[in-house]
């Protein structure tokens, strides 16, 4: 059944923008540590993500288990072809969680963990910027061995991908920070937050209309022939705008919440221009899904986990909102 196979797209694509967003300002805050010289002031943004990190990387489990159960060959393909930069994540996000737990309980060596949780972070991010350039490109039928690959992993397209990740992440830690701290510490973000905005908005629209495919910009014969690119260009320039201008006023709470309408939009580009692909180019959703009975099966499962994620999150973001004390070493 198609609607079933759609229902299990819909659902991994939700529980992918959690985890970009939750987990993507925590890796933001790492990325920020080589802007921030005081050793007091890192310990004070680690505390911002501290009582939530771990639960943000539980949306990422839960969309490799709901890929393998419902499209248990894309799976195999993706784990396959993406075999390295996946490896590249984990090892980031592992080494990031290391560091948290040794940056609390070293004197002397403090500086070395901090080293190791801004290493960890971008490793992770670099990670995730080649995966999705190599998703926007598309997946090759190698003829000598049968089996379906990426493209080249470090072509320029994949590294474009992955500065623009780190710029993305970057700010969106930037304007977490933002909401999560005073004085002059959140006067430096809103700074760095002035400076990476024009950057970001650059690379967005660069990633989400170059046509890997074709080697050209194709925005100006296709708009006129597109709803939705037209929509892109509209949110995405009101949202930028809304930017902006809180930055430039220094109002604290809007930033954060403008920069996850971007991020949201442009993943919903993202997806629609594979759509019905789930490996680009070579498989479409309904030839990967699993057996009707077992996608039913798999809804009562998700019918019960989803939503105890969802208040799980809620409440804690609940319980540890408001600002870090700056003063409480952490």
């Amino acid at each position: 059944m198609i609607s079933l196979a759609l229902v299990w797209i819909a659902i991994i694509a939700f529980i992918v923008i959690m985890y970009i967003i939750l987990d993507g300002f925590t890796l933001g805050v790492g990325l920020l540590f080589p802007w921030i010289q005081n050793s007091r002031d890192r310990d004070t943004m680690i505390a911002t993500v501290l009582p939530v990190w771990d639960g943000n990387e539980t949306w990422l489990v839960f969309a490799g288990a709901a890929l393998y159960a419902g499209f248990p060959e894309a799976f195999g393909i993706l784990m396959t072809a993406l075999y390295l930069p996946i490896m590249l994540l984990i090892v980031g996000l592992l080494l990031r969680g290391v560091s948290f737990e040794f940056i609390h309980k070293a004197t002397k060596s403090v500086h070395i963990w901090e080293k190791c949780f801004f290493a960890g972070s971008l490793m992770a991010v670099i990670a995730q910027g080649i995966v999705v350039g190599s998703y926007t490109q598309g997946f090759i039928l190698d003829n000598n061995t049968g089996q379906i690959v990426a493209p080249a992993m470090l072509s320029w397209f994949n590294l474009f991908c992955a500065l623009a990740l780190v710029i993305g992440y970057t700010l969106l830690g930037s304007a977490r920070l933002i909401k999560k701290t005073t004085a002059s510490l959140q006067k430096r973000f809103f700074v760095i937050s002035s400076r990476l905005q024009w950057v970001l908005v650059l690379v967005v629209l660069f990633v989400g209309f170059y046509s890997p495919q074709q080697n050209e910009l194709n925005v100006l014969s296709t708009l006129h022939n597109s709803p939705f690119m037209i929509m892109f260009l509209i949110v995405i320039s009101m949202l930028s705008i809304i930017h902006v201008i809180a930055i430039k006023k220094q109002i604290e709470n809007i930033p954060f919440m403008a920069l996850i309408g971007i991020f949201v939009m442009a993943y919903i580009a993202f997806v629609a221009n594979d759509l019905p692909y789930i490996v680009p180019h070579q498989l479409t959703f309904m030839q990967a899904k699993a057996d009707d009975g077992a996608l039913i099966l798999m809804i009562y499962g998700a019918a019960i986990l989803l939503p105890l994620l969802l208040f799980y999150t809620a409440y804690a973001y609940h319980i540890f909102g408001g600002k870090v004390n700056e003063e409480i070493k952490y």
